[in-house]
């Protein structure tokens, strides 16, 4: 296998999103820091509630899938067409906006730490108008790959013979949550096609053959191959790993809606206004 190195490190910046809850930004901070097809990852973490209890009150998305992975805390997703999903420690909801959404994201406690992480995903132009859709994914129907010194959960795409709750679609994504014990290594195959990158979330870890070094709470954009390597220090490290199918189309993106033109972005802007969104169909699964 041919190993992926570390070419670009992101660094998370402090931000504000919703009705104000801190979080910190890596990829999508501004449009240089994308990574096709992956728009944006935001990392929520914190003790305090007023960091967290405003939440994200009804807002639209369009022409792309959000993923929220839930560590720690409970929050609920509401949308306009009635459907209510409870997230807690370990679960993921899966949504792909497509054409059109306004829903809520909120906090379900009013104390205690809340953590998570929420990754925005483009879609294809030809399907940026399909139906919206969704899928809530209990933590106890995502695979648990366990080696010496490693725990692997597998959100999307396959690990080591298991196969995660979500596989295939136009981007093939790969989502894992890499747990390595202090000084262990972690080494799989990943799509030589994809684009790939990394994020620790806790400790910090090593990248490729040449053992480059990626800090904390910080993204790692890798290079060609067909393999992704981590090593982690005397602390141990938890990091995300995931990979998609370049889908190198142009990306116009305005606040909660990715389209391919301005045109389009206009019509959003006009069928959110209009009151369109809320007469949309949404299929509950995906």
């Amino acid at each position: 296998m041919a190993t992926r190195e570390l070419l670009k490190i992101v660094a998370s910046m402090p931000a504000s999103d919703g009705a104000g809850v801190k979080l910190r930004r890596s990829l999508g901070a501004s449009p240089g820091t994308r990574h096709d097809p992956f728009l944006m990852l935001d990392e929520f973490f914190s003790d305090n509630p007023d960091d967290y209890l405003a939440g994200f009150p009804a807002h639209p998305h369009r022409g792309f899938e959000t993923v929220t992975y839930m560590l720690d805390g409970h929050m609920q997703h509401k949308d306009n067409h009635g459907n209510t999903g409870d997230l807690g420690p370990g679960d993921v909801q899966w949504m792909s906006a497509a054409s059109g959404i306004i829903h809520s994201e909120m906090p379900q406690q009013s104390e205690g730490r809340m953590r998570g992480f929420q990754l925005w995903l483009n879609l294809p132009g030809k399907e940026k108008m399909r139906p919206a859709a969704y899928r809530d994914i209990s933590a106890r129907e995502i695979p648990l790959v366990e080696k010496l010194g490693v725990k692997a959960k597998v959100i999307a795409g396959k690990l080591d013979g298991k196969t995660g709750p979500i596989d295939g679609g136009s981007t093939d994504p790969y989502y894992w949550d890499v747990h390595l014990a202090a000084g262990g290594s972690f080494e799989a195959p990943l799509p030589a096609g994809h684009n790939a990158f990394v994020y620790v979330y806790e400790g910090d870890a090593l990248v490729g053959e040449a053992k480059k070094a990626l800090p904390n709470r910080a993204a790692g954009l890798l290079g060609e191959g067909d393999a992704v390597k981590l090593a982690a220090g005397q602390n141990g490290a938890r990091v995300l790993v995931l990979a998609g199918k370049p889908l190198r189309e142009p990306v116009v993106q305005y606040g909660p809606f990715v389209m391919n033109t301005r045109e389009e972005i206009e019509q959003a802007i006009n069928d959110y206004q209009s009151g369109a969104f809320a007469r949309g169909k949404i299929a509950t699964t995906l």
